[in-house]
């Protein structure tokens, strides 16, 4: 257990899609923090014996507790009682919202990395200095060429860059429609769907070189979305009378709808393969309730699907994690009555989105311990 401070130290880097996804939540409520990177000392002497692997972001709390994973630090922070929760009151929105975390969080990873490695001779010089920052020159080159060799197995291929850069415009073109007329998705305030998708909006494609400049010149207000996102607060000037909730008797705005299109477009069948995936391997190796998901608590991936992205064929990596995020969904439906919980199946449907839910397989993804296990029964 980590010693108590005066203050929240959060354990993480700019440029790090998963930290940023944290750095919003506590900005956006006010919570007093400090930022260090993992060459500080502590995050060796201290926190990674407690979390067992080099992972960011995590937080220690002013009374000393660790908690790992950005979504974890929001959801310990919304059972103390914040100012703006992430979570609406409208079953359609929160469940959507997990759902839209999970395209942010998961989906959009090839689209982050593609954009920082793939243009690498034209940001060299912004890269080598953000990466270095955080661990010094010698460690930078090690990292950056780690990152580097993830393309191929995120799915990251020359037959898929041009579909992963036709979405990325398309994502832009949608948002810079949507936040014209709304300061967040779902309303006055960021949802769990804006924090998941300002991981890789923020920290890769609206901090890296190119694809900040397509998203500066080409969709200004979703810049500006990112901004206000990482602002303290609500900063929302250019909407002085909408108020901060989240809208009305669960409505779902006009201009999110092709974003929801977008979404179940690109997430299938690529996560309907993966499920596949594991459902194939829990019945194969029948890991008992609380067995790590990998070898290694480092390890992410567990294997390798042939699947699809946009049409194009592609071999993607399984992260069990991905689990882990969707559960919430299923959770949130569970807690419901019985009429809301056909409601919001129906317009799922409607949407394209239902088979995004998990559902009951058995199994599913746990934290125990700061590692992912298997969840049995």
């Amino acid at each position: 257990m980590a010693q108590p401070d005066s203050v929240h130290r959060l354990y993480g880097v700019p440029h790090s899609l998963y930290t940023g996804i944290a750095r919003c939540y506590l900005r956006t409520q006010g919570i007093e923090y400090v930022e260090l990177p993992t060459s500080h000392p502590d995050f060796a002497g201290r926190i990674m014996p407690v979390i067992q692997r080099s992972i960011i972001p995590v937080l220690e709390t002013t009374g000393g507790e660790v908690v790992q994973d950005s979504l974890d630090i929001i959801d310990h922070f919304e059972r103390q009682g914040v100012r703006y929760s992430a979570y609406p009151q409208g079953l359609l929105q929160s469940v959507l919202g997990v759902i839209i975390a999970y395209y942010g969080t998961q989906a959009l990873l090839p689209h982050a990395m593609h954009y920082r490695w793939t243009y690498r001779d034209r940001q060299e010089g912004f890269l080598r200095d953000q990466f270095a920052a955080g661990i010094g020159p010698e460690m930078a080159d090690k990292v950056m060429s780690r990152m580097n060799s993830y393309l191929p197995q995120l799915g990251v291929t020359d037959h898929t860059i041009p579909e992963i850069e036709a979405s990325f415009e398309q994502l832009l073109e949608t948002l810079n429609a949507h936040f014209a007329e709304h300061p967040y998705l779902f309303g006055g305030r960021p949802s769990l769907a804006d924090y998941g998708l300002i991981g890789p909006m923020f920290a890769h494609l609206g901090r890296d070189p190119v694809p900040e400049n397509l998203m500066k010149t080409r969709a200004p207000k979703v810049f500006r979305w990112v901004e206000r996102m990482t602002a303290p607060g609500l900063d929302t000037p250019e909407f002085p009378d909408y108020g901060d909730d989240f809208l009305p008797s669960d409505a779902i705005p006009e201009t999110l709808e092709p974003l929801l299109r977008q979404v179940a477009d690109e997430i299938f069948p690529m996560l309907t393969d993966k499920l596949a995936f594991l459902d194939t391997l829990v019945a194969e190796h029948q890991p008992e309730d609380g067995q790590p998901v990998s070898a290694k608590p480092h390890q992410r991936y567990v294997g390798a699907v042939e699947t699809a992205f946009r049409g194009v064929p592609v071999q993607a990596g399984v992260q069990p994690y991905l689990l882990y995020v969707l559960r919430k969904a299923d959770e949130m439906l569970a807690e419901s009555p019985a009429e809301e919980q056909a409601r919001v199946r129906e317009a799922l449907t409607v949407r394209g989105l239902v088979e995004a839910l998990p559902g009951d397989r058995g199994y599913t993804v746990d934290r125990r311990n700061h590692i992912e296990v298997w969840q049995r029964g």
